[in-house]
């Protein structure tokens, strides 16, 4: 087992998670037969299976504070378009404010080109 990493080398010499659930893996590579690698955790309830449900629980709690943040600035969208502002246009402008400057400019410069071909510019 390389300890510095949590992996374990199996008999047919590929790397395996040492916290893997147990089960067996039917894996074909090409250039090679198919074979068993039996993956061994000792316990279900161990170590392996409480780090997992850490992992899943903070993904959930970040997923809730996640669709939490949506819904507050959904209402900042509501309140601006309520006090009269368009919230295409401030939707624009956020997704421009997040640009790097010269993408940004190069995106208009394109953007004014195709205008002048297509007879837009006035």
């Amino acid at each position: 087992m390389d300890a510095a990493c949590g992996i374990r080398a199996d008999d047919a010499g590929s790397r395996l998670p040492s916290t893997a659930p147990a089960d067996i893996v039917r894996a074909g590579f090409p250039g090679s037969t198919q074979f068993e690698v039996t993956l061994i955790m000792s316990d279900v309830g161990g170590i392996a299976a409480d780090r997992l449900k850490s992992f899943v629980e903070r993904i959930e709690r970040l997923e809730e504070e996640k669709r939490g943040l949506q819904e507050d600035i959904k209402e900042v969208y509501a309140e601006a378009k309520g006090t009269g502002f368009d919230t295409k246009i401030i939707r624009q402008i956020i997704r421009l404010r997040k640009m790097d400057k010269a993408d940004r400019q190069e995106q208009e410069a394109i953007l004014e080109l195709y205008k002048e071909a297509l007879g837009m510019v006035e």
